[in-house]
């Protein structure tokens, strides 16, 4: 569990905060995630928006509560937690009341979470190029600098390598671009988990069996991001297809994952000229 050492810290007050905030953003996959999770848990929280598109997570100010710059972050009682997977494993045992890690599941939901997470680069790679106008880098030159030099640099009390990784995505982006290889290495990494758990979803109702789990949460939170991509689910795994429409019929759910209409009327412009270009994930991947 990622929780921050007082001396990982620079944005002092939330140390005396009470109760549950979040740092979220609207349309980040791991905000909605949590989000999710909490809606499902009746967990009381104080929302805190970080504006992924105004850069607001490399602020001073924000870097100074998480130092990797990323949403979302948890104040619970003044201890700061970041990582969006321990934050829900941590607010299962905190919050007893609606388990939704199964009893004696810990252990393997947290592999299945960690498994998840390694697929969430491959995530923004498809997100940003299916999702984002062409020819604009994510993040600028100046962007990095400041990411790069805010914040204390630490972690649990130890350098954080996490956030020079994060740099070097971005960096490349900005260098490279979004190619046609790592869309392909992307949504063949995808394809493969998804083809595991289409055969999981041919026996059982969810993931871990005939119980709603956080593992659930997480990969729809995923399997929403790759439809708006214009990932081929129903045609490819018609059982998550089913799963994940039955999810999006959840209130919990639906409302979490709502687009803006002026974000939705770009997104939808945007894939437009992808179809008429023969650039869309299916003509990219062969999917």
């Amino acid at each position: 569990m990622t929780q921050l050492h007082d001396e990982d810290i620079k944005t002092k007050e939330v140390l005396e905060w009470k109760g549950v905030h979040l740092f979220h953003f609207p349309g980040s996959s791991c905000s909605q995630k949590t989000r999710i999770f909490l809606n499902l848990k009746d967990i009381a929280w104080t929302s805190h928006i970080i504006d992924l598109s105004e850069q607001e997570q490399f602020s001073p100010w924000y870097l100074g509560i998480n130092p990797r710059g990323l949403v979302p972050t948890l104040v619970l009682n003044g201890a700061v937690h970041i990582e969006s997977n321990d934050i829900i494993q941590l607010l299962d045992r905190a919050f007893p009341e609606k388990w939704l890690i199964p009893d004696g599941f810990e252990h393997k939901v947290s592999e299945l979470l960690r498994h998840e997470d390694d697929l969430h680069l491959d995530l923004r790679t498809l997100s940003f190029r299916f999702t984002k106008p062409a020819g604009k880098a994510p993040k600028s030159a100046e962007d990095l600098k400041n990411y790069r030099a805010g914040g204390s640099g630490t972690v649990e009390g130890r350098k954080d390598l996490n956030k020079e990784h994060e740099i070097k995505f971005w960096e490349n982006v900005l260098q490279d671009g979004i190619t046609d290889e790592a869309v392909r290495v992307s949504a063949g990494r995808f394809h493969e988990a998804l083809t595991e758990q289409d055969k999981k979803l041919a026996i059982n109702r969810f993931l871990l069996g005939e119980s709603l789990s956080v593992l659930d949460i997480a990969w729809f939170v995923y399997v929403n991001r790759l439809v708006l991509c214009g990932y081929p689910l129903e045609k490819l795994h018609s059982n998550v297809n089913a799963w994940f429409r039955s999810l999006r019929d959840r209130p919990e759910f639906a409302n979490e994952i709502k687009a803006s209409p002026d974000m939705q009327k770009k997104v939808e412009e945007i894939q437009r000229k992808q179809k008429e270009s023969g650039t869309t994930l299916a003509d990219v991947t062969g999917l």
